[in-house]
């Protein structure tokens, strides 16, 4: 079943919105105001996002451009502005689509069929990840080196997971903490450091080729 989350101020719209998406099997949060929206975002996995553009606190436009930082989640912007400047802004922020009001239901019900389709594949994709004979599945929770299974906590399958997600590339140690453990985590950044040795004792230990690196100054990579 799909997670919707909607951001919407206008209380009727954003309840007959919830009451229409869930008829259609879909599960439904609401907020009014765009830092609530971001925390849902970091606190909860969605499929999509209806996001309005014109809210409290933190518009849509800085919604979206924060929530790009951290997911890839599809995100419809859905306003009464219906100018060419307006929807490129957004599109350009990061939006996948674009609705003007007042709409349609069954425009938006279609729209939202056309998304899960495209994201489907790439789901699929995502879900299992790989490099240099190491692998995860996210479907089952599983890790192998080289047809060996390894056994991870949920933090530390969650840690690997962003390196693979982003290997090659370094990550530092505030990128990985804001992704792996949270904006609001509260706690000293050495966390990073202890559980970068839980995994090096687990995938590279006993293996004549490391993967997970340490570059000085800077973070950690798998290359």
């Amino acid at each position: 079943m799909k997670n919707i989350l909607i951001v919407e101020d206008e209380r009727r719209l954003a309840r007959f919105m919830e009451l229409e998406l869930t008829h259609e099997g879909y599960n439904v949060d609401i907020v009014s105001d765009g830092q609530s929206a971001l925390m849902n975002l970091m606190n909860k996995t969605y499929d999509v996002m209806l996001l309005d553009l014109m809210i409290p606190i933190v518009d849509g436009v800085e919604v979206t451009r924060r929530a790009r930082t951290f997911t890839d989640l599809p995100i419809i912007m859905i306003t009464a502005r219906d100018g060419v400047a307006d929807k490129v802004k957004g599109l350009d922020m990061g939006a996948d689509d674009y609705l003007t009001k007042p709409f349609e239901m069954e425009e938006l019900l279609a729209r939202l069929r056309v998304l899960f389709r495209k994201k489907a594949p790439k789901e699929e994709a995502k879900n299992l990840l790989t490099f240099q004979g190491l692998s995860l599945n996210r479907e089952n929770y599983e890790v192998y080196r080289d047809g060996e299974k390894k056994e991870l906590t949920k933090k530390e399958f969650d840690l690997l997971g962003y390196l693979l997600e982003n290997q090659g590339i370094v990550l530092t140690r505030e990128k990985i903490l804001n992704n792996v453990w949270g904006f609001d985590f509260e706690g000293e950044t050495n966390v990073v450091d202890v559980y970068i040795r839980f995994l090096r004792s687990k995938l590279d230990d006993g293996y004549e080729e490391k993967l997970i690196h340490t570059v000085r100054g800077a973070g950690y990579i798998i290359r």
